[in-house]
């Protein structure tokens, strides 16, 4: 797992090394790679800061919420900027095409998210299912076994005092 004071590095970072490179390319096409790292940058960090949080005790509450907003709104002006360099190129159409592409591509990793989570939880039903008939297997076991003791005991008794039944 990544930190996420430097997954936040990283998105400030990237962010700064596109806008280096906006000043000095040619077309757009040559930032894709640095802008692809950047919004790779921002995923990772999300991811970090909520596996943190999952693990409590990180640090207070208000303090990764101000981490996370402010790495986030740094990322969302960018991309603001990112969406006018775009239009004052004439290629907004291609934004738009990125754009559509991200959403499926989200709702993508959502259904498989789901799919995912539903596998995970059918295993952890089919587990517990087993562990139920373990769980009866062993008690029925047990109790043979007593009646077993008990019929052997019996017999014993019976051999020793040569009296059984009437």
């Amino acid at each position: 797992m990544i930190d996420p004071i430097t997954a936040l590095a990283g998105i400030q970072s990237a962010i700064s090394m596109v806008k280096k490179a906006a000043k000095v390319a040619n077309d757009l096409g040559s930032l894709a790679p640095m802008i692809g790292k950047m919004f790779d940058a921002k995923s990772t960090a999300t991811k970090a800061l909520i596996e943190a949080k999952k693990g409590k005790g990180n640090g207070s509450n208000m303090g990764t919420a101000l981490q996370i907003e402010m790495a986030l709104e740094q990322a969302r002006a960018f991309e603001e900027e990112l969406k006018m360099l775009f239009m004052t190129t004439g290629k907004v159409d291609v934004w738009q095409k990125i754009k559509e592409r991200q959403a499926q591509m989200d709702l993508d990793d959502a259904r498989e998210l789901r799919a995912l989570q539903k596998a995970e939880k059918k295993a952890k039903e089919k587990a517990a299912e087993m562990q139920e008939l373990a769980m009866i297997i062993g008690g029925c076991a047990f109790v043979m076994f007593l009646v077993f003791i008990g019929i052997y005991e019996l017999m014993e008794f019976c051999a020793t005092t040569r009296r059984c039944g009437r």
